[in-house]
């Protein structure tokens, strides 16, 4: 499960790890994004491995859960909208397994998170993720400070 791929590098990282019997769902609402990242999977040999989702991630994620998908996956990755990752949250938490991952990237945006005097719309929004992460008795995290950082999330029960 992938969330706004930005033209398919994150997405296509993952589905070449992926054994060939793995599935990849790929989620972008960009439709010049799609087609370079559609354009790299078939080069790289995986385009079947993936399942382009062309829409907002908030609704294909929704749309999976309607389809009866929860609890059925191993991994998340997101790398999407900001101000939307507690609800792409929320929405992954339902999907992924127990003991499954949910990795949310870019946490530290470019360390604003950590410096009282940014309160833009996006730093805040990352900073309150952050803190509503550390409280979660869901998961157990660990983040990861590597370029802009990654909180990686194991779900320890379902709800």
């Amino acid at each position: 499960m992938r969330g706004s791929q930005m033209q398919g590098y994150s997405s296509l990282a993952v589905a070449l790890a992926l054994p060939e019997s793995g599935r990849l769902v790929a989620c972008e609402r960009d439709e010049r994004c799609l087609e370079v990242a559609k354009r790299y999977y078939r080069l790289a040999g995986v385009a079947h491995k993936v399942d382009v989702k062309h829409a907002l991630a908030v609704d294909s994620l929704k749309s999976l859960l309607e389809s009866g998908e929860a609890s059925s996956y191993d991994f998340a990755f997101v790398d999407a909208d900001k101000k939307m990752y507690e609800e792409y949250f929320e929405l992954l938490l339902k999907l992924v397994r127990v003991g499954g991952l949910i990795v949310m990237d870019n946490v530290l945006w470019y360390g604003r998170v950590a410096d009282p005097l940014v309160n833009d719309p996006k730093t805040i929004s990352i900073r309150d993720f952050n803190k509503k992460l550390l409280e979660d008795t869901r998961v157990n995290i660990s983040m990861v400070p590597i370029g802009d950082g990654m909180t990686i999330c194991r779900k320890l029960e379902d709800d």
